[in-house]
């Protein structure tokens, strides 16, 4: 007996069997769109039990959530990775942050605005979209606010956030460029990072 044959059916440990089942349900979002998304249909895509995927997540919202938890963990390490790397500048910060999130938007394509959206339908599950957004917000700020005369305020930050968010579904709509996109973001958030400067300096005339 081959060790592929052996390979092939070792048992996934839960981890394992968790990114499966994400790897699936993305790709019948994306296949079918985000109103296709239920856990019979997942357990049928993914050839196993029903009772396997409702171990895992319990309900449609929990797999909802999991796809925008796995979403922003990619996110994370994806920005997360570029600021590092990146010239310790507001130039150079502000590049980054604009590309990343453009790029990021774009290679999970048109599953992640569905999952959003139903995500809003839920109370609870909006409040946790919005603590996974205000921790973004916070890495934003942290990383450009040392070139900044005055504080970055959360206003501003959410700004920049629709900002980005609008400008990545035009690009993915193909309403503008992936360069134009970018572009535009990266103007704004050199401006948000000036104006604090000048809110500063009104703050204490």
């Amino acid at each position: 007996m081959d060790n592929g044959a052996i390979s092939h059916r070792r048992r996934l440990t839960r981890q394992e069997r968790l990114q499966q089942l994400l790897d699936v349900a993305w790709r019948l979002t994306r296949e079918e769109g985000t109103d296709a998304l239920t856990l019979p249909r997942l357990a049928e895509q993914a050839k196993i039990t029903k009772p396997v995927v409702y171990d895992h997540f319990g309900t449609r919202a929990g797999l909802l959530l999991a796809l925008y938890r796995d979403f922003d963990a990619r996110q994370t390490a994806i920005i997360d990775g570029a600021i590092e790397a990146s010239e310790p500048t507001l130039a150079g910060r502000a590049s980054v942050i604009a590309s990343s999130y453009v790029d990021c938007v774009l290679a999970q394509g048109r599953e992640m605005p569905g999952v959003i959206s139903a995500l809003t339908s839920s109370p609870e599950l909006e409040q946790v979209k919005r603590e996974y957004e205000a921790v973004f917000l916070e890495k934003c700020r942290a990383a450009l606010e040392p070139f900044a005369e005055g504080s970055i305020t959360p206003a501003a930050l959410r700004a920049m956030l629709g900002a980005a968010a609008a400008l990545s579904n035009a690009a993915l709509a193909e309403e503008v460029t992936i360069d134009e996109a970018k572009a535009e973001l990266y103007e704004i958030i050199v401006a948000m990072v000036g104006r604090s400067g000048r809110n500063h300096s009104r703050a204490n005339a």
